[in-house]
């Protein structure tokens, strides 16, 4: 166990799962093109969203048959939207497998009150049975457990003849891996993940399956203004060209274009993934050599590439959950003073241990210096030696 400090710190602590890390070189200067004091209604403004929105469908190559708009809300306005105009006409199954899942089914049976609605859920580290879900319902679910570091592997379970519709909560997916846009049929996120944009705005992008189901069903429930997407019984198309329902931040836009502009100089998508794999390809061999510490997700073909999560696995400290958590406790306490990893502590209804964001904007660099800090860390707790 190393009980010297590394020699150099991270050029970047920041390893938070959201708002995260900033691309490489961004600066201030990165949003001298904003238009602050301008309406976003007004031409300029208007051509800032769009840009937005077409950069969206060209980096994620997005099929021009979906529609794409920004949320107010983050994902979760996102997703919520999403509910509240779509869910009803048919049977509902909802999966879940970390803390935002959970609160989809408490949307779905607490607040819509669904009447047909079922639930499939796993604890923290597995995946529910996707098996179980009946094509001809309709289903939400999370693409990557950005609390828990479960991901679904692939779409190759969603049939193209289903009948019912998927809502796909991507926040953490979205930019970091493939997505098969044809079996999904409403995908949402935030900027403030992968590209490391601002937070309070999210994205939804409809197929035309979700579309047609929004035009040709009204909801039971009284709609709030800011879930509208229809006008006299059609889809806003307004909506879907940059006209948001709320007012958006125009600097929050500035730099989500900032990000979406660097992900094409750098190779767009592939250039994205092969990122995000190298950092979790460098937390697996640093797990390989701190027998002490292991993936909360143990099966690799689940195991996400963006939001990492770990465990302490040291028999002592595993079979004693209080000690493990003040454990972790400490050592991210530690880090955090020493200025070499910021936010890494496990969310707070997961098991204790640490969340690593190794997304596109992260370094691999900087990752393998804090885990090398992660490992002195856990020495000078485990000594016994003043870490608070």
């Amino acid at each position: 166990m190393n009980a010297t400090a590394p020699a150099v710190r991270p050029a970047t602590p920041n390893f938070s799962s959201g708002p995260c890390a900033k691309r490489p070189g961004w600066t201030l200067a990165a949003l001298e093109g904003a238009l602050t004091g301008r309406s976003h209604r007004s031409k300029p403004g208007q051509a800032k969203l769009r840009e937005a929105i077409e950069l969206t469908r060209a980096v994620l190559g997005i099929p021009d048959t979906h529609r794409i708009a920004i949320t107010p809300a983050s994902d979760t306005g996102a997703v919520e939207m999403a509910m509240w105009s779509l869910l009803g006409p048919r049977g509902v199954d909802v999966a879940a497998w970390e803390s935002f899942g959970q609160d989809w089914i408490t949307d779905a049976t607490n607040q819509l009150k669904l009447a047909d609605c079922r639930t499939f859920t796993a604890p923290y580290g597995e995946l529910p049975d996707l098996g179980h879900w009946d094509p001809d319902r309709d289903l939400v679910f999370t693409w990557n457990g950005t609390t828990s570091g479960v991901r679904v592997p692939n779409g190759d379970w969603i049939p193209d003849d289903r009948g019912g519709l998927t809502i796909c909560d991507a926040t953490s997916a979205a930019f970091a891996m493939e997505l098969p846009w044809e079996k999904l049929d409403v995908t949402t996120w935030s900027w403030q993940k992968i590209l490391g944009g601002e937070g309070a705005h999210g994205i939804i992008v409809m197929s035309p399956r979700a579309i047609e189901r929004l035009e040709s069903y009204t909801p039971a429930w009284p709609m709030p203004k800011l879930f509208r997407m229809k006008s006299g019984g059609k889809v806003n198309e307004a909506f879907f060209q940059g006209s948001t329902i709320n007012t958006p931040s125009l600097l929050a836009v500035e730099d989500a274009i900032d990000g979406l502009r660097w992900a094409q100089a750098i190779g767009g998508l592939p250039e994205l993934i092969r990122r995000c794999e190298a950092n979790a390809a460098c937390v697996a061999e640093w797990v390989a050599r701190n027998p002490w510490c292991g993936f909360l997700v143990e099966r690799l073909e689940i195991r996400s590439p963006s939001s990492i999560c770990l465990k302490i696995v040291e028999p002592a400290l595993a079979a004693d959950a209080a000690l493990q958590a003040r454990t972790a406790s400490a050592i991210v306490a530690f880090l955090d003073k020493e200025g070499v990893a910021y936010d890494i502590g496990a969310y707070r209804t997961a098991p204790p241990g640490f969340r690593f964001w190794a997304g596109a904007t992260v370094e691999t660099a900087d990752l393998a210096i804090a885990l090398e800090w992660l490992s002195f860390a856990y020495a000078r707790v485990t000594i016994g030696e003043e870490v608070a």
